[in-house]
């Protein structure tokens, strides 16, 4: 037997049918295949309808399945993000082998009513706005804020790729967050550090209060052909871009790449509106980022320190071959009493920019006064040894003494603390070596 909705299969409207539970459709008759360009309905059959009908991962905040009755129609408008359209509505449910359905009729109320589309569309902007607000204030962190917003906001614009874009600490451009549709090429390991020349014309705009709209490339392209040259590598056609002030100076942008060209006058109110949440998102990151800075890194030399040492430990996997590297840089007490705190610091800095330059790849860190550790991981033995000479002779020429003790396993099975005191008790006796070698009397602190 025919299911009910089988009767509107050469109906000249749209119509589709969804499991009410599960949002999963069950049908589309031929008129939404073509409007949807899907070539038969088994390439969408089960998928979900809010994802195939208005391009969202989570049902839409509009969905009215709790207001509707069977035996009867509810009309609405709602303007569709994939359609680039407004759309009247007939929606009922219809109960078919002891389940429930959602069917929905889809008219196109045509060209003289698009000033009310438009009016529609916009009353719809609060209510989107509010639904990605929520979706993005329910992640962790601040970054994975940013990340679902800019997916909330990519697929409610229809755009095929949104992003942020963040002023480094040489002036030049960072792509920092990025989210592309499905069969879209990412970019954002291709746009880092791009000099100031390639968006200068937009930030004069940022400077004066304006945002940018390109509704079509070639507009640009006598006027501004570096911007264009990127863009169109990128396939851009269109696009709407914002600025992100910060204590009213312009720290980057962001933006929605080839939203429908109609709509772009909706794509920048909405971008506007969220750019105050997203520097919002921005600032709680930077602030989490500090504090984080603060509490893992030695303000003196700029590597880790104990906590972020054991932190680093713990993400060691036993079976990779491991290099020890245990520094304690000698004299250094003296130096303090004889010249002062500040000729210390200097002593600290100079025998840790050694150790940088040899083993500045690997994990550095400053456990105490005048100790430093290098933990090398995956890091074979001949190129452990190599580093170690690099370090001593880089040392000798700066006349720093600092006593090193190395070791070097396969594998860290018998226990990283282990391979650490073993460091630690070679570069003892590198220290003694020292003392013997200067006639110096051994002693614990010099």
């Amino acid at each position: 037997m025919n299911k009910i909705w089988e009767f509107f299969e050469n109906m000249d409207e749209m119509v589709y049918v969804s499991d009410v539970e599960s949002y999963e459709l069950v049908y589309m008759n031929q008129k939404a295949l073509d409007i949807y360009g899907i070539k038969s309905f088994e390439e969408v059959a089960g998928k979900p309808c809010h994802e195939v009908l208005q391009n969202c991962s989570t049902p839409c905040h509009l969905c009215n399945n709790h207001e509707l009755k069977q035996g009867s129609f509810k009309e609405w408008l709602c303007f569709n993000p994939i359609l680039d359209k407004q759309m009247m509505l007939k929606d009922t449910v219809v109960e078919e082998d002891g389940k429930t359905y959602r069917m929905e009729i889809a008219i196109d109320p045509g060209r003289q009513e698009s000033r009310v589309s438009m009016q529609r569309s916009y009353e719809n902007l609060e209510a989107t706005i509010n639904e990605g607000l929520r979706m993005a204030l329910m992640q962790k962190t601040p970054s994975k804020t940013l990340e679902v917003l800019l997916e909330y906001m990519g697929k409610a614009l229809g755009g095929e790729r949104t992003y942020i874009f963040e002023k480094n600490e040489k002036g030049n451009d960072d792509n920092t967050y990025e989210w592309v549709a499905s069969g879209v090429n990412p970019e954002k390991e291709n746009l880092q550090d791009l000099p100031p020349e390639i968006c200068a014309n937009w930030y004069e705009n940022f400077s004066i209060g304006k945002h940018i709209v390109i509704k079509e490339l070639a507009d640009i392209q006598e006027k501004d052909p570096l911007q264009y040259d990127i863009l169109k590598r990128q396939n851009i056609h269109s696009l709407v871009v914002v600025p992100l002030y910060d204590d009213g100076e312009a720290i980057g942008f962001y933006g929605v790449d080839n939203p429908p060209k109609k709509s772009l006058a909706y794509a920048s109110n909405m971008l506007q509106i969220m750019a105050h949440f997203i520097i919002s998102s921005l600032r709680r990151r930077n602030l989490i980022r500090r504090l984080r800075d603060m509490s893992y890194r030695d303000q003196l030399t700029k590597i880790g320190n104990r906590h972020a040492m054991n932190e680093f430990i713990e993400q060691i996997k036993q079976e990779n071959c491991l290099g020890i590297v245990y520094c304690d840089v000698t004299g250094l007490k003296r130096v303090n009493d004889s010249e002062g705190h500040e000729a210390g610091d200097r002593l600290i800095i100079n025998s840790c920019g050694s150790l940088k330059q040899a083993f500045g790849d690997y994990g550095l860190f400053r456990i105490g006064g005048d100790e430093l550790l290098a933990i090398c991981t995956g890091m074979d033995e001949k190129d452990l040894w190599e580093r170690t000479d690099q370090l001593k002779k880089d040392l000798k020429d700066k006349e720093i003494h600092m006593a090193v003790g190395a070791v070097w396993e396969k594998d860290s099975l018998s226990g990283i603390d282990k391979l650490i005191s073993e460091a630690e008790k070679r570069m003892y006796q590198d220290k003694a070596e020292y003392y013997r070698s200067c006639g110096i009397e051994r002693r614990k602190e010099i």
